[in-house]
C-alpha cells in the first residue's frame, strides 16, 4: 500500500481551490457582461432619444448602434494592453485591472448629463463615447483572463466544464442587467424611467464590482502561468511572440467566434429593435408625434409591434437556454472533442438562419421559437469557446492570443451585426430573411475554420509553454 506525506499531498494540491476558481471566472465574467449588456439594452431603449435627441427614429437608433460599437473597436486594444501583462506579469492582477476599469466606466456613464441638458448636446454624447471605449477596452482583457483562470485550474478532462463556468457569465449578466431595467419599468412611470430611472442598473454596479473584487484578490496564480515563470519560458513582448509564432492560431480563433458573435448580438440587440419597432406607419407616426419628433415614412420598416417590457421579458426566457445549454456543451464538447461539437451546432446555426423569417412570421409562438432555438444555439456555440480558444496557444502568449482572437472577432461580429441587420431590415421592407442570409453566411465562415483546425481536446496545457 502506498501512502503520501502530508507535505507531499499538499504539494500536489491546487493552488486555488476548485470552488473559488469556479466563483471567481464566473462572479467576475457575470459584472462584465451585465456592465456591458446594460449599454445595449440602453442602447435601444434609451439613449436615441437622451442622447441623439436632434435625430429623427431610425437615424437615432443608428447612431446610439455606431456608440454601442467602438467599445468593440476598443476591445482589440484591450485584448494587446491586458494580454501583455497577463501573460508578462500573470493572470491575477491584470484580471482585477480589467474589472475595475469596467466598474469605474459603467457607473459614470450612471452619472453622465445627457444632451437634453442645455450646454451638453455635443459633450454628453461626446463623453458617452469615451466611456464606452473604457467599456469595450475592459471587457478586451476580461474574458480570455477569466477563460484561462478556469482551464488553467482544471484538473484533466475537465477543460471543457471549468471553461464553461466564464461563459454562464455572459447568460447570468444579460438576465441581471435586463431584469433590472424590466423591474424598473414596472414600478416607474416613463417619465421616471427616462428622466432618472435608466441610471439605476449602471450606478448599482458599484455594488458587484465590490464583490467580484473581494473574489479575486483571493486568488493565487494559476500553475500554467507559474510554471512559464519557473522554466524561463515568460515572452517578453508577448504581442510579437504571438504574432511570429502563432499567428494562424488567431487567424483561426477568430473566425471560430465568428458566428457565435453574429448570432448573439442578432438575438439581443438586433431582436429587439425588431421586436419593439412599430407593426404599422400609423403606430410610427403616433410614437414620433409622442416624442415630440417629425415622422419620415421613408424610414419605416415593419416590426413586431410588442411592448418594450413584453419582449425583454421574452427575451429573459430565451436567455434562461441560453445559460442551460452553456452548461450542456460542455461535457458535449469534452466527450466528443471541441471540433465535433462546434460544426455540428455551427451546422445548426447555418440552418436556422433560413429559419428566422417564416418564425417570425408566426406570432408570439414563432417569435418564441426564434429567441429558444436561437438561445439554445448559442449556448452551444459559445460553452465550448472558453476551452477551445486558450487551447489554440501555448502558455506564455495564451492570454494574448485568445484575447486577440476572441476581440477581433468581436469587431468582423458583434460590433458590425446590430448596424448591418438594421440596415439589411430596412432594405427588405421590414422582412428579417436577409438578416437570416447574413446570420447563414457567418457561419459558413466558422464551419470553413473549425474543418481547418485540429481538435484541441488533448493539447498538454500545463507543460507547453511556449
Amino acid at each position: 500500500m502506498t501512502t503520501t506525506s502530508p507535505g507531499a499531498a499538499a504539494a500536489q494540491a491546487p493552488a486555488n481551490p476548485r470552488g473559488r476558481v469556479l466563483i471567481a471566472s464566473l462572479v467576475g465574467t457575470s459584472i462584465e457582461f451585465y456592465d456591458f449588456y446594460i449599454y445595449a439594452t440602453a442602447a435601444v431603449l434609451v439613449f436615441p432619444a437622451l442622447f441623439f435627441p436632434s435625430q429623427e427614429g431610425i437615424v437615432a437608433q443608428l447612431a446610439s448602434f455606431a456608440v454601442f460599437g467602438v467599445a468593440f473597436i476598443a476591445r482589440p486594444l484591450g485584448s494587446i494592453v491586458f494580454g501583455h501583462f497577463g501573460d508578462k506579469n500573470g493572470r491575477k492582477g491584470t484580471l482585477v485591472a480589467s474589472l475595475l476599469t469596467m466598474g469605474i466606466a459603467t457607473f459614470l456613464i450612471g452619472c453622465l448629463p445627457t444632451a437634453l441638458v442645455p450646454g451638453w448636446a455635443v459633450l454628453a454624447p461626446a463623453l458617452l463615447v469615451v466611456m464606452r471605449f473604457a467599456q469595450g477596452l475592459a471587457l478586451g482583457g476580461e474574458w480570455s483572463g477569466a477563460a484561462l483562470l478556469a482551464t488553467e485550474n482544471a484538473p484533466a478532462n475537465k477543460r471543457a466544464v471549468y471553461g464553461t463556468f466564464p461563459q454562464l457569465g455572459a447568460p447570468i449578466g444579460f438576465i441581471l442587467a435586463n431584469g433590472l431595467f424590466l423591474i424598473l419599468s414596472f414600478n416607474l412611470t416613463n417619465e421616471q424611467f427616462m428622466s432618472w430611472g435608466w441610471r439605476v442598473p449602471f450606478l448599482a454596479s458599484a455594488v458587484m464590482v465590490i464583490i467580484g473584487l473581494y473574489v479575486r484578490m483571493k486568488l493565487v496564480e494559476t500553475p500554467a502561468f507559474q510554471k512559464a515563470v519557473d522554466t524561463g519560458k515568460v515572452a517578453k513582448l508577448p504581442l510579437g511572440t504571438v504574432f511570429r509564432t502563432s499567428w494562424r492560431a488567431m487567424i483561426a480563433g477568430t473566425f471560430i467566434m465568428l458566428a457565435t458573435y453574429v448570432l448573439f448580438y442578432l438575438m439581443t440587440t438586433f431582436s429587439l429593435t425588431y421586436g419593439t419597432a412599430a407593426k404599422t406607419e400609423a403606430e410610427a407616426q403616433a410614437k414620433a408625434e409622442a416624442a415630440g419628433k417629425t415622422f419620415d415614412p421613408s424610414t419605416f420598416a415593419e416590426g413586431l409591434g410588442y411592448t418594450r417590457n413584453d419582449f425583454l421579458i421574452m427575451l429573459i426566457v430565451g436567455v434562461v437556454f441560453f445559460g442551460i445549454f452553456t452548461m450542456v456543451a460542455g461535457p458535449l464538447a469534452e466527450k466528443f472533442g471541441r471540433r465535433k461539437t462546434l460544426l455540428a451546432v455551427t451546422i445548426g446555426i447555418f440552418i436556422f438562419g433560413f429559419l428566422m423569417d417564416p418564425l417570425f412570421g408566426g406570432g408570439f409562438v414563432g417569435t418564441m421559437a426564434v429567441l429558444i432555438l436561437g438561445f439554445t444555439l448559442m449556448g452551444l456555440t459559445f460553452g465550448p469557446m472558453g476551452a477551445i480558444l486558450p487551447e489554440l496557444f501555448p502558455t506564455n502568449v495564451r492570454y494574448t492570443g485568445s484575447a486577440i482572437a476572441y476581440n477581433v472577432s468581436s469587431i468582423l461580429g458583434a460590433a458590425v451585426a446590430p448596424f448591418i441587420a438594421v440596415a439589411l431590415w430596412q432594405a427588405a421592407n421590414g422582412s428579417t430573411w436577409l438578416v437570416g442570409v447574413y446570420l447563414s453566411s457567418m457561419a459558413v465562415l466558422t464551419l470553413i475554420a473549425l474543418f481547418l483546425t485540429k481538435e484541441t481536446k488533448d493539447v498538454d496545457y500545463e507543460n507547453h509553454a511556449g
